[in-house]
C-alpha cells in the first residue's frame, strides 16, 4: 500500500503498543511468528527479535495507520460518512428463531447471521468468541450452523480473534467469517489492503466480517475480582449493559438479577479502550449493535440495530430477509443522528485523549493529523 507509515517491528511494537497501554488484545501479532502468544487475557512476548520490520507491526490495530486509504481501499467512497464510515442503511432486527434469540444477546441478529452465512456456503468456518466459566475468552472456528448457537452472548472481554483467523487459515478452511470488535476489524483491514507475501494466501481466504459495536472491553483480571467481590459462590449466567440512562451492568446469576453500578464496571475498563477511534466498527461489511428506541430497555433488549457497510453485507441481510431468518422492523426516526452524535463522541474523546498521552497535539500516536478522517472530526 502507498504511503504506509515506517514498519518497526518487535521492538517498534514493544515501545509503541506493549510498554504503552495501547494493546487492544486482538491478537493480531500472534500466530504470525513463534515470538507472541496470548495468554489470559494479555499479549505477551515468547522470545525477542532483532528483525527491523515485521507483520507483527504491520497488522497491530494501533500502530500507524491511515485510516482514510483504508476507507477508500474497501468501501464504496459514496457510502462513506465522517462519523461512523461507510454506511448504506441502517436497519432493527432480531432473530426469527426464538431458541436462537433466547440463548443470544439482545436480539440474536450476529448468530442468526454466521447461522446463514454457513448454511448457504457463503463460509465454511466463522470464528466466534468463547468464554470459560472464568469469563476468560478465546476464540475457536465453527464449520457447522447448528454449533453456532453455543458461542452467543457478549463476552465484554476481548478474545484473541485476529490471532485465531491467522491460525485456522493455515488450515484446510476457504472460506472464513469473522464476528470482530472494532479493533480487531481494523486489524483485518490492515491485513486484508497490505498482506505480507507470506500472508497472501491466507488472508485471500477472509470473506465476511461481522463487526459488533463496542464502547470499552473490560480486564478479565478486574472483572473477575469484581464479580468474585459482589456474587462470590454464585454462578454467572450473564452480562449486559442497559443504555447509559440506567447507569449500571445487569448480572443474571443463578440467584437472580443484580446491578452493578456503571462506576465499579469502568473501573474494569482496559486502558487502551481510552484511545479507540471506532464505536461501531466501520471495517466490517455489517455491524450490529444493541438496539435503542422509544419503547424502552425492555423492549430494546430483544432487537438490534444493524448498518450494512459493503455489498456483501446487503446481499447477505436481503437473504436474511428472504430465508425469513431475521424480523424486521422501523427504524425509529432520529436513530442514525443519534448513532453518528454518539460515534462522533467517541473519536473526539480519543484524539484528546491520544494529544494528551503524547503531550502534543500535533501527535496522535497511531493515527495521523493530516489524516482525513481525523481532520473531519477535529474540524
Amino acid at each position: 500500500m502507498a504511503d504506509q507509515p515506517r514498519n518497526e517491528g518487535q521492538k517498534g511494537l514493544k515501545d509503541r503498543v506493549l510498554t504503552n497501554d495501547l494493546c487492544t488484545g486482538c491478537s493480531a501479532c500472534v500466530h504470525l511468528c513463534p515470538y507472541f502468544e496470548h495468554y489470559r487475557d494479555s499479549t505477551v512476548t515468547i522470545h525477542s527479535c532483532d528483525s527491523e520490520s515485521g507483520r507483527c507491526y504491520a497488522y497491530c490495530p494501533r500502530t500507524p495507520t491511515d485510516l482514510s486509504l483504508l476507507l477508500e481501499r474497501l468501501f464504496d467512497p459514496a457510502d462513506l460518512s465522517p462519523e461512523m464510515g461507510a454506511v448504506k442503511g441502517l436497519f432493527m432486527t432480531r432473530a426469527l428463531d426464538k431458541t436462537l434469540r433466547a440463548g443470544a444477546q439482545h436480539g440474536g441478529t450476529v448468530s442468526a447471521l454466521m447461522v446463514l452465512a454457513l448454511s448457504e456456503k457463503i463460509i465454511d468456518t466463522a470464528i466466534l468468541a468463547d468464554q470459560d466459566d472464568d469469563h476468560l475468552s478465546e476464540a475457536s472456528g465453527v464449520k457447522a450452523p447448528e454449533d453456532v448457537a453455543g458461542k452467543a452472548g457478549s463476552k465484554f472481554v476481548v478474545s484473541p480473534t485476529v490471532g485465531a483467523f491467522t491460525d485456522i487459515a493455515k488450515g484446510e478452511a476457504r472460506r472464513i467469517g469473522v464476528v470482530a470488535t472494532p479493533c480487531q476489524a481494523l486489524a483485518l483491514a490492515k491485513m486484508r489492503t497490505a498482506p505480507d507475501e507470506l500472508d497472501k494466501e491466507r488472508v485471500e481466504k477472509l470473506k465476511l466480517v461481522v463487526g459488533l459495536f463496542c464502547g470499552w472491553a473490560l480486564s478479565w483480571r478486574e472483572l473477575k475480582a469484581l464479580l468474585e467481590e459482589k456474587f462470590k459462590g454464585a454462578k454467572i449466567l450473564g452480562l449486559d449493559i442497559p443504555p447509559s440512562k440506567h447507569q449500571c451492568m445487569e448480572v443474571t446469576t443463578d440467584r437472580g438479577i443484580a446491578e452493578i453500578s456503571i462506576d465499579e464496571v469502568q473501573s474494569c475498563v482496559r486502558k487502551n479502550c481510552d484511545y479507540c477511534f471506532d464505536m461501531t466498527c466501520e471495517f466490517a461489511d455489517i455491524s450490529v449493535g444493541s438496539a435503542r428506541g422509544p419503547e424502552g430497555w425492555n423492549v430494546d433488549k430483544g432487537w438490534n440495530q444493524v448498518i450494512v457497510r459493503t455489498e456483501l453485507g446487503r446481499k447477505l441481510l436481503d437473504l436474511a430477509r428472504e430465508k425469513a431468518v431475521l424480523e424486521f422492523k422501523a427504524v425509529p426516526g432520529g436513530n442514525l443522528e443519534k448513532l453518528k452524535r454518539a460515534s462522533m463522541n467517541k473519536k473526539r474523546t480519543c484524539l484528546k485523549n491520544l494529544a494528551e498521552k503524547s503531550g502534543r497535539p500535533d501527535d496522535l500516536i497511531y493515527l495521523k493529523t493530516d489524516d482525513p478522517a481525523v481532520k473531519a472530526v477535529r474540524g
